[in-house]
């Protein structure tokens, strides 16, 4: 199983950013509002030194304070005009910012739902988390701030320059001169930057894993007495991603002083020259502490640009990162003509879905989770309405694969399947697992309340429904006698219940969806003898009347199946009812009596 990340083109793509911006359609009002604000705070802040050049030349030079007050009233407007926009500015950001992470984490989310199960046997959780955690919060950032920045940047540098070449053209652009230079630079560093930030990223979801693991392996690790080894391999991860992050910021403390340098080698122009001009009385002294503040001033902008262009190139890691797993598209997934006929899965047409029977035909499938290692090979099987198929065999016999393709969690590589006569892939991915029960070998409780757990099964079910289905898995009489009953929490994954009583609770989830076909993956497998035997009692009656696939790891749970197949490398080696397969005394046979034979050796020691 790999868990290698995916390797990106080297160069920066704009096509990327195009459409992260997509996300951000939502938000356009708030963009065009921000960029507006931002055009406003630009062009105040180019006034402020004009306003300064026009004080020493009519005021402060000639001595006189005719008009001074009209200046101060004009200079009063653009401070509260500033004031106003910078509050707006930060709203406005702050809007932008929460909404995009908020729409690029739901839009993840949805996929992660879509997506298939091969896509989650070879990605782990801490990749995906750390790409709906971090990754998504450092596009909303740098979209809104960064937007910020660069409209702000762009907009003062523009207004700078006009003013500098109005004052003086000649004395403008020897300032400027260093522009080019600043360009050669950035392309320079940015292949560098962008490569180790694409570093940084993948070794954070290597340390998002590593934090997932250790929490919930700890108690794994500490009976297996791994603390030292789990922590000597953190650090070798966490130290690969110190010796990343000292590269990015060699560039970076590389790169903004050399910023820094051209903008003080350009102020140094204007008051070199500049002051000459005043000496010869060419320029006057009001336009050359002007050209002095505008010097500065103009490069402020360009080293936040220069900033942003660092931060930009790790957003840009993250935005390959994200966009890789939303664009990721499900192998399986319903066909153009389901679409149109049944609608899509987020907005079906159910009243269109046609009643299902039950009825499962596999016709010469095949199918390999691996290309050079079939796990069925021509594979057959006819299952009728109602009936209950077991399905023994050795680990990697491909017991699970035949019911999970039957679910359609995965579809056959060669060969087809039908479900009531009709080819499944021609009918609505959502229709089959609506009408699917599936009881796992450990199951899966989510955060909240009994009662929310059963009801999962089938949202619109009603409280009654709920208690009527743990009634008949036999949950209800556990569940009566916890403090609060049917509104008992279940912790994390159901810790706060014992294995017996999370598979009860998983049971009745799938009872009350009413299922037209069920499956049972060695659902007693892990459980004791008292909770086996209460599903037991369940079972035979909740399968009743349904289409029913069970996979057996204790075969006395199989016995009154309709029919038992016994799996051996991908195909039916024995077939019949347990009477018949005993009889034979073959393989099941053998396995039916040391299973027997060891239960009943448990018992004798038990007695004792």
């Amino acid at each position: 199983m790999s868990m290698q990340e995916q390797e990106y083109q080297e160069k920066f793509d704009l096509s990327l950013w195009k459409e992260i911006l997509r996300y951000a359609k939502p938000y356009k009002r708030h963009l065009i509002a921000l960029g507006i604000v931002m055009i406003f705070v630009a062009s105040i802040d180019a006034a402020f030194p004009y306003m300064t050049k026009v004080a020493i030349d009519q005021f402060i030079i000639p001595r006189t304070t005719d008009g001074v007050w009209g200046l101060a009233l004009i200079y009063a407007i653009l401070v509260i005009w500033q004031t106003i926009n910078v509050y707006l500015l930060i709203s406005i950001a702050g809007k932008i910012e929460t909404g995009l992470t908020y729409t690029i984490r739901r839009v993840g989310f949805q996929r992660l739902q879509e997506l298939s199960f091969s896509f989650y046997d070879t990605k782990a959780v801490g990749w995906l988390m750390a790409r709906m955690t971090s990754d998504s919060e450092r596009l909303g950032e740098i979209v809104s701030w960064g937007l910020v920045d660069m409209v702000w940047g762009g907009t003062s540098m523009i207004a700078i320059m006009s003013v500098m070449l109005y004052l003086n053209w000649r004395l403008a652009l020897i300032t400027l001169v260093v522009i080019p230079f600043l360009v050669v630079l950035s392309l320079f560093f940015q292949k560098r930057i962008l490569r180790q930030h694409r570093n940084v990223r993948k070794i954070n979801s290597r340390i998002t894993g590593a934090f997932n693991e250790g929490i919930t392996g700890a108690k794994t690790t500490k009976i297996l007495n791994r603390e030292t080894k789990n922590l000597d391999e953190f650090v070798e991860v966490t130290a690969d991603m110190r010796r990343s992050a000292v590269r990015v910021a060699i560039y970076s403390s590389l790169y903004l002083p050399i910023v820094l340098t051209l903008g003080s080698i350009g102020t140094a122009l204007a008051l070199g020259v500049g002051g000459a001009g005043v000496m010869r009385g060419a320029v006057s002294y009001g336009v050359l502490v002007a050209f002095i503040t505008y010097t500065i001033q103009f490069f402020e902008p360009v080293r936040e640009l220069a900033r942003i262009f660092t931060e930009l190139q790790a957003a840009h890691a993250s935005a390959e990162r994200v966009l890789s797993m939303i664009n990721t598209e499900p192998d399986i997934k319903d066909s153009a003509e389901v679409v149109k006929e049944f609608g899509e899965a987020q907005h079906p047409q159910m009243e269109k879905w046609p009643l299902m029977t039950g009825n499962v035909t596999f016709k010469h499938v095949s199918f390999a989770y691996n290309p050079d290692e079939p796990v069925l090979d021509d594979f057959n099987l006819e299952v009728k309405s109602g009936q209950t198929i077991a399905l023994v065999g050795e680990t990697g016999s491909g017991k699970s694969t035949i019911v999970n393709l039957a679910c359609r969690f995965y579809e056959p590589t060669k060969g087809e399947i039908f479900i009531d006569g009709v080819e499944y892939r021609k009918r609505p991915l959502l229709w089959l697992h609506h009408n699917l029960g599936y009881v796992l070998q450990s199951p899966h409780l989510f955060s909240g309340t009994i009662m929310e757990n059963i009801r999962y099964g089938r949202l619109t079910a009603t409280d009654d429904q709920v208690i009527e289905a743990a009634k008949l898995v036999n949950a209800h009489q556990f569940i009566t006698k916890l403090e609060k009953q049917y509104q008992s929490e279940v912790g994390e994954g159901g810790s706060m219940l014992s294995t017996g009583e999370k598979q009860l609770i998983s049971f009745a989830r799938a009872v009350v969806a009413d299922p037209r076909i069920f499956v049972l993956d060695e659902a007693t497998s892990s459980i004791d003898t008292e909770a086996e035997q209460l599903i037991q009692n369940a079972i035979s009656k909740v399968l009743h009347g349904r289409t029913s696939f069970i996979i057996a790891h204790r075969l006395s749970t199989i016995r009154s199946a309709d029919r038992i197949l016994v799996i051996r490398d991908g195909k039916v080696q024995e077939e019949g009812t347990h009477h018949q397969l005993m009889s034979l005394g073959g393989y099941y046979y053998r396995l039916y009596t040391n299973q027997f034979l060891e239960d009943q050796g448990k018992q004798l020691l038990k007695a004792e």
